[in-house]
Order: C-alpha cells, then sequence, then structure tokens
C-alpha cells in the first residue's frame, strides 16, 4: 500500500529520514508547487533521481558535467538515437571515448544536484510506491541517505539566506564602472566566467542561468559573489511616472529574449576588457 501525504505536513528531510531508517526500496513520487519529481531507493540507498524539465538522458548529462560540447552530444544522439543511456555508456566506454568513472561521477552529480533543490519545496503532495522503480535502462548509483540529508539541510539554509539578499532573478545585470576589488585579486571560477560573458542590460540573471543550465541556487550564488566583489550591480527598473493627469504609468519592461536567443554581448567593456588584460600580463 502507497504511503501518501502533504509535504506541508511531512516534509522532504522527514520523508528521507523515514525510508534511510526503514531501508524502504521503492519510489517517492513528489508533486510541487510548479514541477513533479520522482525520487528512487534500493534498501535505503538513493540510486535514481529525475526532475520534470530536466533532460535527464546520458548525453545531457554528461554535456552538463563538461564532458562533451554540445556538437558531441548531437552526434551522439543522432548516431545512437532509441538506445538506453545504459547502451550509449557501454557503447562510449568500450570505443575509449569515454572511461567508466567519469560516467559515475557525473550521473551522482546530477543525482544529487535534482536532489538538492528538492529540498526547498514546501508544499505539494508525496505518494511512496514500495517495490517500484521506474529506471530500466537508466544507469543508477548507490548514495548514503545520512550525507545527502546532512547537504540538503545546509543548503536549505543556505538557499533561503541568498533568496533574501537576491530575490528577483527577473532583473539585469551590468558591470562596474569602478569595480571594489582590485584586479590583481581577481579570481573567477569556469562557472563565474560563464556568467560574466552574458552579462548584458538584455539578459536577466534567470536567463543567464537558463542558457548556461544552471538551477537558481547556484546562479543566486555566483551572482552574489559576483556582487559582493563589486564586479557587477544589478540594473533595477524605472520607477513609475506620473501622467500630466496625475494618474501612474507603469513603464514598459525591456524585451525578454528567451534562452536560446540570448547570445554574448557582441562587445564587452569595462571591468571584463580589464579582467582581460590582466589574464594576458599574469
Amino acid at each position: 500500500m502507497a504511503l501518501k501525504g502533504r509535504l506541508e505536513d511531512f516534509g522532504i528531510t522527514q520523508l528521507l529520514n523515514l525510508i534511510n531508517l526503514a531501508r524502504k526500496t521503492g519510489t517517492l513520487y513528489l508533486e510541487g508547487a510548479q514541477k513533479n519529481s520522482y525520487l528512487c531507493f534500493r534498501e535505503g540507498k538513493l540510486i535514481y533521481a529525475a526532475l520534470e524539465g530536466v533532460d535527464d538522458s546520458l548525453p545531457v548529462i554528461l554535456q552538463r558535467a563538461n564532458v562533451f560540447t554540445a556538437e558531441q552530444v548531437r552526434m551522439i544522439q543522432t548516431n545512437m538515437a532509441g538506445r538506453t543511456d545504459r547502451d550509449v555508456a557501454q557503447v562510449l566506454i568500450t570505443s575509449g571515448r569515454l572511461q567508466q568513472q567519469v560516467v559515475v561521477k557525473s550521473v551522482r552529480d546530477a543525482i544529487l544536484d535534482l536532489v538538492y533543490q528538492i529540498f526547498s519545496w514546501h508544499e505539494g503532495q508525496f505518494r511512496f510506491e514500495p517495490s517500484k522503480l521506474p529506471v530500466q535502462g537508466k544507469i543508477t548509483t548507490s548514495i548514503a541517505l545520512e550525507n545527502v540529508i546532512m547537504e540538503g539541510s545546509r543548503r536549505v539554509k543556505e538557499w533561503e539566506r541568498l533568496q533574501d539578499e537576491l530575490p528577483d532573478l527577473d532583473i539585469p545585470l551590468k558591470f562596474a564602472e569602478r569595480p571594489t576589488t582590485p584586479l590583481r585579486d581577481v579570481n573567477l571560477s569556469v562557472e563565474e566566467w560563464r556568467v560574466i560573458s552574458f552579462v548584458s542590460p538584455s539578459n536577466t540573471i534567470r536567463q543567464i542561468a537558463q542558457f548556461n543550465n544552471m538551477s537558481e541556487l547556484q546562479i543566486r550564488k555566483i551572482v552574489y559573489s559576483l556582487l559582493q566583489a563589486g564586479l557587477v550591480e544589478i540594473i533595477r527598473p524605472p520607477r513609475p511616472t506620473t501622467t500630466p493627469t496625475g494618474g501612474r504609468q507603469v513603464p514598459e519592461g525591456m524585451p525578454q529574449p528567451t534562452a536560446a536567443q540570448m547570445q554574448r554581448p557582441a562587445v564587452k567593456r569595462g571591468i571584463v576588457q580589464k579582467l582581460i588584460s590582466r589574464i594576458r600580463e599574469l
């Protein structure tokens, strides 16, 4: 018999604790406020997870892990259309194009990334189906729930803090004309450079995240660190103006291109040019 309930009454942490302590095998189906998800367990271990709207095919997972480029993924999908993830992995490993440990790590990281996003869900429905495992053809792993629960709880607190610091993602960024951090002290990660390269008044933070396949937690952490370093600034929307008759007129918003339409700014100015020049001098 399936266990059912509301996330408002029985949260994600409590559900995972129950599955862990009871060493349950089955699938936990979650209906969130905006998305659905499911988590698969075998004897209390997390073996798979999927989130609605997120492509969980192996080639795409490997692309997100920067193992393959988008063009390589398209070739794999074309040449191996209709094959399961297990078949794709076997072909790539046998041909020497991929190592088994890379597949395992990429899948494990992708699963954990999804699960950590779910920790922030506080509303919705859940249903646990014992012994049901919809993972045929998928590459599974085995992850102890104790560490997942601890890390997930830590990230929830971090998520709540970042939401307070950066509540709106539908706003653009611009480069600071006078960065507060000396350029000799700037040391950006690959992910930060990916975000920096799309900073433009026409690109919102959410669109930058979508283009780079970043979660809301990832983009908030990166943008917050760039803001703290004084490298970028938020472009605040203009305030409503007053019409000649005394009424309030709401200014029209800026065009909102989709992630697929986004492009890097044609000319990089200000801090980006200075950063590139600084790196060339090193």
